[in-house]
């Protein structure tokens, strides 16, 4: 049996769900029942008779005016597990505010699960060959549009840009387009979360991240808000799956907020401020104004991310190692009064009273070509580490690079392993 929820009453809901239930059975006539309770009932009483599962889908309409409907479900589970009934039955969602509490804390329907199965969107490589792209380049700033997101291919009606010249355009024709569901994709992500009502300020501090501003304070400072008022909202966003906050691997207590869904990254830095714009069909204007920024604040952010998932996924053999924690971190020069940022750090696992190894630390340059003055700062961030109490003996320094290196870079290594690691290998294809 499938029933599909949809924005409706409970009483509404409820017609529904006997419409369907009916079909399910094969009845002529619809059973009537005056609530949820009894709805419920009945179900538990026919489905564990029948084959195949009972899936009700969009689940959080449903909990969202009919509150008591994950006790009704915890109730007639247990009494079908004390009578040995069999009855397969399975919840959906695409609220993950909502569905990633249901199985949480205190909740209802917490311990009755067999199987909690987060459907999370396709990796970079995958997702490059599910859109038809074969250009690394190409399918990084289209990634750093879309992401890994499948059903976005469905909004643009399959439409995918055939070579790097053709992006511009396939930008004009799909997302800046207000013909396409994709354009107002991003300002619905927020607006179909339960938990959210004031989605300005959520919008503002989505704003504020994309724009570099990613700590607590700086969020704060950016919306004009304090500190403190503002961790609801972000509580929210990372319940959402919107927002993911990541530690500083080298200073404790210290993190970053990152956007999770690259499309809110553009929205936020191309769309939202050139909205009315784009509405009145003044797309190329628009882009031809934004594609500055998209280079620097999308696609060049995005970049790293992906060079984070690749040594995620690296063999053991590329950093002497499997690693236990993959991000980003500060380094501290109090000796040159300056900071140096790691891009990607990759950490061994801790061992009890050994120092932390350090497995690589390495830097990401989108549209820079890499050199050796890139490596001296990675080779100074390693001596460093090694003075905070890191184990750095045998850390491999890496640069990941979406416009190549230089010559000299890897002749200029002095005893170090210097990893360079471009887009085809960042994809696993043959330069």
């Amino acid at each position: 049996m499938y029933f599909g929820a949809t924005q409706a009453t409970e009483a509404e809901s409820l017609h529904l769900f006997t419409e369907a239930l009916a079909d399910y059975l094969e009845a002529p006539v619809p059973p009537r029942f005056v609530s949820w309770d009894e709805a419920v009932t009945y179900l538990f009483s026919v489905a564990g008779t029948r084959p195949g599962p009972v899936v009700i889908d969009e689940f959080p309409y449903l909990s969202a005016v009919s509150p008591a409907l994950p006790s009704i479900l915890q109730r007639e589970i247990d009494r079908a597990v004390a009578r040995a009934n069999s009855i397969c039955l399975l919840l959906c969602g695409s609220a993950m505010s909502v569905m990633g509490k249901i199985l949480a804390g205190n909740a209802p329907l917490r311990g009755r699960a067999s199987l909690e199965l987060v459907v999370r969107p396709f990796d970079y490589p995958l997702a490059a060959r599910f859109w038809n792209i074969d250009d690394p380049g190409l399918a990084v700033r289209h990634h750093a549009v879309v992401g890994g997101t499948p059903a976005y291919r469905r909004f643009v009606n399959g439409d995918s840009p055939e070579n790097p010249d053709d992006f511009n355009d396939w930008v004009l024709r799909t997302v800046l387009n207000p013909a396409t569901p994709l354009f107002r994709e991003a300002r619905y992500l927020l607006e179909e979360e339960a938990d959210v009502r004031d989605t300005a300020l959520y919008h503002s501090v989505l704003a504020a991240v994309a724009g570099g501003n990613n700590t607590r304070g700086g969020i704060a400072g950016y919306i004009g808000r304090k500190a403190a008022d503002i961790g609801h909202h972000l509580n929210v966003l990372e319940d959402c799956g919107l927002l993911r906050r990541e530690p500083d691997l080298f200073r404790q207590s210290r993190s970053v907020y990152r956007i999770a869904e690259p499309l809110i990254v553009f929205y936020q830095v191309v769309m939202r401020p050139r909205w009315g714009l784009l509405e009145s069909g003044r797309a190329a204007n628009v882009w031809l104004d934004a594609r500055p920024r998209f280079s620097a604040q999308v696609v060049g952010p995005h970049f790293e991310q992906i060079c984070r998932e690749f040594a995620v996924a690296a063999p053991s053999d590329t950093f002497g190692g499997l690693p236990a924690e993959v991000g980003a971190g500060v380094v501290a020069d109090p000796a040159r009064k300056s900071q140096i940022e790691v891009d990607v750090a990759v950490l061994a696992p801790a061992e009890p009273g050994e120092p932390r190894r350090v497995l690589s630390l390495g830097e990401a340059k989108w549209g820079e070509v890499m050199g050796i003055r890139h490596v001296e700062r990675l080779r100074r961030a390693r001596d460093l580490l090694a003075g905070k109490g890191f184990d750095t003996r045998e850390t491999v320094i890496a640069c990941y690079s979406g416009a190549g290196f230089d010559h000299d870079l890897q002749t200029s290594a002095n005893g170090d392993r210097v990893l360079t690691v471009g887009l085809p290998e960042l994809y696993g294809w043959n330069a």
